[in-house]
């Protein structure tokens, strides 16, 4: 394989009905360490709303369960790419997910802004870090995938293009971020985690990420701002990384989340249907289609 036929095989397919392949291609074949980045600071920006943040500190997962958060986070969003819509496991991660949203008081304006992280931030991550920059094509499937994934999560007045994503997103984050004591908690254990991945290097990891918070991100934390050596370090770090990726062969096999090393809690494998939290519920429900638990993935 040379280095730009995967996205020479995007280019063949139609971003509105091949939407689920053209997104797997980009996601674990052309981007998997940059898609990892980018989600986790999908994820992040969202504590900056003080009503998830909040709520994410009530329940106390991301602060008391830091690690098996972001674990189970990440393997039910992947199984969805991996298995699709209609795969066994694609269905029952679905499930998992409406289960776990409806026993809280989640707004459908919250949920459809963290949707948007999800199809924004990834885009703007690889425009400033990635080997290549996403393609028309690729942003069409990536904006269908995640308005599929939004009607399976019952959100509604969900964006239909790429644009409408990320103007929602801009307008969300301009009359929404702000301070709240309990997302201030959330976040710093977040960071935390993934700088305690990297051991004895943990402080500098930490201050590499707070390089890479936007202002907006900072002010709403109450964060001071890293000094410009540091960002401009941290972003020609990155840069270099994009310029040596670009020179490697392409990936023929894929790679999904649940390969990283970042998920630890999972030694043995998992269940899909064993993956999140199981809280009493006032009111639970999931995916309109029928599901099976799924075998152990390894």
């Amino acid at each position: 394989m040379r280095r730009y036929d995967w996205l020479r095989e995007i280019r063949r397919l139609d971003p509105e009905r091949d939407f689920l392949r053209i997104y797997r291609i980009t996601a674990t074949h052309e981007f998997p360490w940059d898609m990892t980045r980018a989600l986790e600071l999908a994820l992040y920006r969202t504590y900056a709303v003080p009503s998830i943040g909040r709520l994410l500190a009530e329940t106390a997962e991301l602060t008391d369960r830091t690690q098996k958060r972001y674990d189970d986070t990440a393997l039910l969003l992947d199984a969805v790419v991996e298995h699709g819509f209609e795969g066994t496991d694609g269905r029952t991660a679905i499930r998992r997910i409406n289960q776990m949203h409806r026993s809280y008081d989640i707004s459908n304006d919250d949920m459809r802004y963290v949707l948007c992280t999800f199809v924004v931030v990834p885009k703007r991550w690889i425009d400033n870090y990635g080997w290549r920059q996403l393609t028309e094509h690729e942003l069409r499937a990536i904006a269908a995938y995640y308005h599929t994934l939004g009607r399976h999560m019952g959100i509604t007045g969900l964006p239909e293009t790429y644009q409408d994503f990320e103007r929602h997103l801009d307008d969300y984050e301009r009359a929404h971020f702000g301070w709240d004591e309990g997302a201030r908690r959330v976040s710093d254990a977040t960071l935390d985690l993934m700088a305690g991945w990297y051991g004895p290097l943990a402080p500098v990891v930490r201050g590499a990420s707070m390089a890479l918070l936007d202002d907006a991100l900072l002010d709403a934390f109450r964060y001071e701002r890293p000094g410009p050596a540091v960002r401009a370090a941290v972003h020609t770090a990155l840069k270099l990384r994009a310029k040596a990726v670009r020179l490697l062969p392409p990936r023929r096999s894929p790679h999904y989340a649940r390969q990283n090393p970042e998920i630890k809690g999972y030694p043995n494998g998992f269940r899909v249907a064993d993956l999140g939290t199981f809280p009493t519920a006032r009111r639970m429900g999931g995916c309109p289609a029928p599901h099976s638990e799924g075998p152990v993935t390894p």
